[in-house]
């Protein structure tokens, strides 16, 4: 049985408490343990045959936006404190472009974000069985097969794709529409991934638009996708993720612009404890890696890695336009060593408020 016809089906289920107020700019998306759409109002699942109303009543992007952001929040965070997250961002973002103009110029057009916070329960002990449990659920949740989160987060990511107006010829903007960037911290990336991959899949109705048979850049695609400390093996892309790497003809990733991933060798939460769980060191840890080419996709030696840049300093176009970007931000999150999961929360600094701009800025086309 599917999610659909298993939601669909399900009246029974006790009612969440109902989410509290949000600011203005923001808007929450909330999912129970199944992975499953809760109404903000009731705190219960919505319907699978009033999925698509309740999306068109709840996320239309309001007309003074110019780019729309999703975030994702990671382990350890409650509903209050994933909007607050958000709004901690959003807030240097604002800062940094107020104080530090001259870094982005095609920002001066117009810079105002609309941001959608995707609320998950990722609260467990804190303790190497807490981290694998909210590692299997999140794991669970944000498969095509059994979970219902990427059925959601699909039909978000494709509800705001078709907002977006008309592709500008030959470049990633839309016209008269938004830009489209995904931020996530921790298994919210993987929430992510798994989203962008299932939403791509032609059997599942391709919701983000784009074309096997067409560039990327003549049709909707996701402007910028980062992972704060990505909580997924370093070879995640190599399968789990695979159809997010540019393949041979007749494939191309519905991420138009680069995949950026940070990490930190400080994030004991996805080195030491990853390690243990899994065999091998997460992403943001240690960076994500390609083990293996598939006939005419990217190689191993085509990620690109650099480091977290000061606040002051320009990301060069060719620093940030890559498939893959690995961004090595080990002196600056490194949190206290007290701290049973190191650096791995601690990306709240100017200097990733930059990054997203840098790429929202890189997302603009040239001046003519």
């Amino acid at each position: 049985m599917t999610p659909f016809s298993r939601l669909h089906r399900d009246s029974t289920r006790p009612a969440r408490r109902p989410a509290l107020p949000q600011p203005a700019g923001f808007v929450t998306v909330d999912l129970d343990t199944d992975g499953w759409l809760l109404s903000s109002e009731t705190g219960r699942p919505i319907r699978a045959d009033r999925l698509k109303r309740h999306l068109t009543e709840r996320l239309t992007p309001p007309q003074w936006s110019t780019d729309i952001l999703v975030y994702v929040h990671g382990w350890q965070t409650g509903p209050a404190a994933a909007v607050r997250n958000a709004q901690r961002l959003l807030s240097l973002m604002e800062r940094q472009r107020t104080t530090r103009r001259e870094l982005y110029p095609r920002l001066r057009e117009g810079f105002a974000p609309w941001t959608v916070v995707v609320r998950w329960p990722s609260s467990s002990m804190l303790s190497k069985g807490g981290y694998e449990r909210i590692r299997d659920r999140a794991h669970a949740m944000s498969t095509g097969k059994d979970g219902y989160a990427p059925h959601i987060l699909g039909h978000l990511l494709g509800y705001l794709h078709t907002w977006r107006g008309d592709p500008a010829r030959g470049t990633l903007r839309t016209r008269d529409g938004k830009y489209l960037h995904l931020v996530g911290h921790s298994f919210g990336g993987r929430f992510l991934c798994e989203a962008v991959t299932w939403a791509a899949e032609a059997e599942h109705g391709g919701v983000l638009g784009w074309s096997a048979k067409t560039h990327p850049s003549l049709f909707f695609t996701v402007d910028s996708l980062t992972v704060f400390q990505m909580a997924a093996p370093r070879t995640a892309f190599d399968a789990t993720f695979h159809r997010l790497r540019p393949g041979p003809a007749g494939h191309t990733s519905p991420v138009g612009g680069p995949l950026v991933f940070t990490h930190s060798r400080h994030d004991r939460a996805t080195g030491l404890w990853h390690l243990l769980g899994e065999k091998l060191p997460g992403i943001g840890h240690s960076g994500m890696r390609l083990s293996a080419t598939p006939p005419g996709g990217v190689a191993p030696h085509d990620v690109w890695s650099t480091r977290l840049l000061r606040a002051d300093t320009p990301y060069p176009r060719r620093s940030l336009d890559h498939t893959f970007v690995n961004i090595d931000a080990s002196w600056r999150y490194r949190s206290s060593r007290l701290n049973p999961v190191g650096a791995h929360s601690d990306y709240y600094h100017p200097e990733s408020a930059h990054l997203l701009l840098s790429l929202a800025e890189h997302s603009r086309p040239d001046h003519d």
